[in-house]
């Protein structure tokens, strides 16, 4: 076959330029990285698409390891004890003092049972009654706080529902309201209702669990009964079988009381479904 001058250049050209392609692409495949590639391979250099905008930024601190101690802030001396990550408690900080101070810590009385010092802050978290994670916080004494941090994260586990847990602070340290409202507390600086005593919570070793569906009854002379809060009698009817119930087969009752508290739904003289206590020798 006879190809003229031109044609013959051409087809030159052409497998020129192929070739020169096919080892471009080998040198480009061989050494090239991404950006992201890149930045993989050098951790130090934060990179910046400048196209979208996207950032790497760094990962969140790490949770202390569990049944550590860490201080956190420059500015608080707050010894914090984590036994699952979310579940710890520390003394209370200068802010938290202030808060419940005229509320649930009597301002200027003498001859008070317990110290700030005494009580601790305790977080938790907890299944509410939509079945969804929440968070939770008590104050009560440092002698059940390490008690308390693990019965609530074995209630978690198990995904007991308590429908809230906050401070009586948040109720003016009204009793009655936060029963009503279905709060579980514990610490609160008063008198067992209708007598001249204080009660365990004004020493932070008791709590109400769930009190509005195990409300607190007491028996007059004639065995007539008071409930409280009242808006919850058909609750005191333990006969019933309703959600939320405290008996001796529910999880909170076996849990509670394997850690040595006594349960008021035990009691004689009156029936405190929603009440656990333990006694450390006040």
């Amino acid at each position: 076959m006879n190809l003229d001058r031109s044609t013959v250049l051409k087809r030159i050209a052409s497998l020129g330029l192929i070739i020169i392609a096919a080892i471009l692409f080998k040198i480009w495949g061989s050494n090239s990285n991404t950006l992201q590639q890149y930045a993989s391979e050098n951790p130090d250099l934060a990179y910046r698409e400048a196209d979208t905008g996207t950032q790497v930024t760094e990962s969140a601190p790490e949770e202390p390891p569990v049944g550590t101690t860490c201080v956190p802030g420059e500015t608080e001396s707050i010894a914090r004890i984590t036994y699952q990550s979310s579940f710890y408690y520390e003394p209370l900080s200068d802010n938290l003092r202030r808060y419940i101070t005229g509320v649930s810590y009597p301002e200027n009385m003498e001859n008070m049972v317990i110290s700030y010092d005494n009580l601790r802050y305790v977080h938790v978290l907890h299944y509410d009654f939509e079945g969804n994670p929440a968070e939770g916080e008590l104050i009560c004494n440092e002698k059940i706080a390490q008690d308390l941090v693990e019965i609530f994260y074995e209630l978690y586990r198990n995904q007991y529902e308590i429908e809230k847990i906050r401070l009586i602070d948040e109720y003016d340290g009204d009793d009655l309201a936060s029963m009503e409202d279905n709060n579980t507390s514990c610490f609160n600086y008063r008198l067992v209702e209708g007598t001249s005593s204080l009660s365990k919570h004004a020493y932070g070793l008791a709590l109400d669990i769930n009190p509005f569906y195990n409300p607190y009854v007491t028996f007059g002379t004639e065995g007539e009964e008071t409930i409280s809060p009242v808006s919850a009698s058909v609750y005191a009817d333990r006969s019933l079988s309703f959600p939320y119930k405290i008996n001796e087969n529910d999880l909170c009752y076996k849990l509670f009381t394997e850690y040595g508290f006594t349960w008021g739904g035990n009691w004689n003289s009156s029936k405190d479904y929603q009440h656990f206590q333990k006694n450390m020798n006040n």
